[in-house]
C-alpha cells in the first residue's frame, strides 16, 4: 500500500485563487470551454450540482411551489418597461438581433442582413419581466393567489471578470418567482425563502452563513427589499451564497399584475423573486476544500463512499474474488440510512495502480475512501481512510482496519461525523475572523491595510445613510476594495455611533471583500 502524497502543487495560504484552479482542474470538476466566460461542468462537479439541485427542490416544494419553464428568450421591451431593471442588467445583457447566417464570399458566416429581428431578445438574465406577464395572465381574482413558481434553468449575463464556478457569463440556477395579496404576506415569503437558503446552506453544503438584509446600494434592481446570505470563504473573503427580494408592486404595475380583492376592487400583487446558483459550488471549494484537494460535505457527494478493490491483472480467479468481496460490502452499505438518506456507496473497478485511483478520489473530496487487497480480503477486513481525517501524526494516510461487518455497521454514523465536523470547523473559523472592535474608519483602513492577505470581516455599527450619504461611504469602501455584505438578523444591540457618519446608529452591518 503506497504512502506517497499526491498533494496540490499550489498551497491556500500561498495564493488562493491559484490554489482554487488548481482544486477544480485536479478534483476534475470542471473545464473551460473556447467560449469566453463559458465552462464545461464534468460528472463530478455536475453531481455534485445534481445534489444541490435534488435537495433544494425538495425544500422548495415543500413551502408550495410548483416548478415551471419559462423561454430563453425575452422580447427586449419587456426590460424597458421596468426602468431600474433594465438599467442594472443593461451592460450584462445577450442581444439577439438576428435569425439567420449567409456565407460572405470569403468562407464565413455573417448575420443575414434580411434576416433582422423586428424586435431584439435578450438571452435571459433573470426572468422576472416575462414570468411578469404570466402572471398578469394567470392572476385574476384573490382566489388565485398567492401564485408560487420556481424553474432550475441556465442564464446568461455577460461578465468582463470570470472565474469557473464564481463568475461565469452562463450559469446554472433556480429563480422562484411569487405573487401575493399584499405587502406583509409577500415580505413573510421573501424571509421563508431566506430561511430555506439558509438551511440548505448550512444543513446540506456544511456552510455556515449569516442570513440579513442587503442596504439600499446593494438592492436586486427594481427591488424594494433584498436579503442575503453570506458566507465565508478561507481566505476571509465573503460569498453571496443566495438572495430573496421582496419586488413591492413594481413589477406588477409594469406587467399588469392585478387581481380583483374580496371586496371587488382592482389592486396590484405584491411580488418575490430570489435564487441559488452553480456559485455555491464555488462556495463549497472554497469553504471545505484543503492542500490536499476538495472536501465534499456527505450529504451533496456524489458518492459517499468509494471503494478500491487493488487489482493485479495477473490473476483473474484472484481479482474477481475481490471485487466480489468489495461489492458484498457496498451491498451492505446501501442497505443503510444516513443523513436521512440511503448510503451512496461506489466500487470503482477502473483500471490503473491503487495509489492513484486512491489519491484521484482524495482530490475529488469522496468523504470515505476504502480500499481492499487480497490481505485485507484473507483476513475479512478493509482499509478504511476518511477524507477529513486524511492524515496520522506520523504524516502516513491514517488507515483504519474494521472488519468488513464493523464497517458497514460504522460508516453511516462516520459520514453524519463528517458531516457536522465540516460545518463545525467552518463556522468556528469564520467566527474567528470577525472583528467586532473596529469604533472609527481610521481604524477600518488601518486593519485592512495591515492584514492585506486574509483580512476577514469586521462588523460595524451602522446609521442606515441613504442617497448621497451612502454614496460617499460607498467611494470610501471601494478605494480598500471593501463592500457592505448586509445587516445581520438577530445582531448584538448598538452601543455607539455609526463609523462613516458619527450619527447614531441603527442596525449593525458587515464589511468584507468579497467575490
Amino acid at each position: 500500500m503506497s504512502n506517497i502524497r499526491h498533494a496540490l502543487t499550489v498551497k491556500r495560504a500561498d495564493d488562493f485563487a491559484a490554489w482554487y484552479q488548481e482544486v477544480i482542474s485536479a478534483a476534475d470538476m470542471a473545464e473551460e470551454s473556447g467560449v469566453r466566460g463559458c465552462m464545461v461542468i464534468k460528472p463530478w462537479g455536475y453531481g455534485i450540482w445534481e445534489r444541490v439541485q435534488y435537495l433544494l427542490d425538495q425544500r422548495i416544494k415543500d413551502t408550495g411551489h410548483d416548478n415551471c419553464y419559462f423561454p430563453i428568450f425575452i422580447p427586449l421591451s419587456n426590460f424597458e418597461r421596468e426602468a431600474e431593471h433594465v438599467e442594472g442588467f443593461a451592460k450584462e445583457m445577450a442581444v439577439v438581433t438576428h435569425h439567420r447566417l449567409i456565407t460572405n464570399g470569403k468562407g464565413r458566416l455573417v448575420p443575414d442582413p434580411e434576416a433582422k429581428l423586428e424586435e431584439p431578445l435578450v438571452v435571459r438574465p433573470t426572468s422576472e419581466t416575462i414570468i411578469g406577464d404570466a402572471m398578469a395572465r394567470w392572476i385574476q381574482s384573490w382566489r388565485d393567489l398567492p401564485l408560487k413558481m420556481n424553474q432550475w434553468a441556465n442564464v446568461v449575463r455577460w461578465e468582463m471578470r470570470t472565474r469557473m464556478f464564481l463568475r461565469t457569463s452562463e450559469f446554472l440556477w433556480q429563480e422562484g418567482h411569487t405573487a401575493h395579496d399584499g405587502e406583509a404576506e409577500a415580505k413573510e415569503h421573501t424571509l421563508r425563502m431566506l430561511e430555506v437558503y439558509r438551511s440548505c446552506a448550512e444543513e446540506d453544503l456544511a456552510m455556515p452563513v449569516i442570513a440579513g438584509e442587503k442596504p439600499e446600494n446593494e438592492r436586486f434592481p427594481g427591488a424594494v427589499e433584498t436579503w442575503s446570505i453570506e458566507a465565508m470563504m478561507q481566505d476571509g473573503k465573503a460569498l453571496q451564497a443566495g438572495t430573496s427580494h421582496y419586488l413591492g408592486t413594481n413589477f406588477s404595475e409594469a406587467a399588469g399584475i392585478k387581481f380583483q380583492n374580496k371586496d371587488g376592487d382592482q389592486e396590484l400583487c405584491h411580488t418575490t423573486s430570489w435564487g441559488v446558483s452553480t456559485r455555491m459550488i464555488g462556495g463549497v471549494i472554497m469553504t471545505h476544500g484543503d492542500d490536499d484537494g476538495l472536501r465534499v460535505p456527505p450529504t451533496i457527494a456524489p458518492w459517499q463512499v468509494v471503494i478500491l478493490p487493488m487489482l493485479r491483472g495477473k490473476d483473474e480467479d484472484a481479482d474477481a474474488a475481490i471485487v466480489d468481496y468489495c461489492d458484498s460490502l457496498k451491498d451492505l452499505l446501501e442497505g443503510a440510512i444516513t443523513c436521512g438518506e440511503k448510503v451512496r456507496a461506489m466500487v470503482d473497478k477502473s483500471h490503473g495502480k491503487a495509489a492513484a485511483k486512491r489519491w484521484n478520489w482524495v482530490r475529488k473530496g469522496a468523504p470515505i475512501v476504502v480500499e481492499v487487497g487480497s490481505r485485507d480480503m484473507d483476513n475479512g477486513v478493509v482499509s478504511l481512510l476518511r477524507r477529513d481525517a486524511l492524515w496520522a501524526e506520523s504524516g502516513k494516510p491514517d488507515f483504519h482496519a474494521p472488519s468488513k461487518a464493523d464497517a458497514a455497521e460504522q460508516i453511516p454514523a462516520i459520514l453524519e461525523e463528517i458531516q457536522t465536523k465540516l460545518f463545525t470547523e467552518a463556522r468556528d473559523r469564520r467566527d474567528a475572523n470577525i472583528t467586532r472592535d473596529i469604533a472609527t474608519m481610521d481604524q477600518l483602513t488601518e486593519f485592512y491595510n495591515d492584514n492585506a492577505q486574509y483580512p476577514g470581516w469586521v462588523e460595524v455599527q451602522w446609521s442606515k445613510p441613504t442617497g448621497p450619504a451612502l454614496e460617499q461611504v460607498v467611494e470610501q469602501l471601494k478605494a480598500l476594495k471593501l463592500t457592505i455584505r448586509n445587516v445581520p438578523m438577530n445582531a448584538e444591540p448598538n452601543d455607539s455611533p455609526c463609523i462613516f457618519t458619527g450619527e447614531v446608529a441603527v442596525e449593525r452591518i458587515y464589511v468584507a471583500r468579497a467575490y
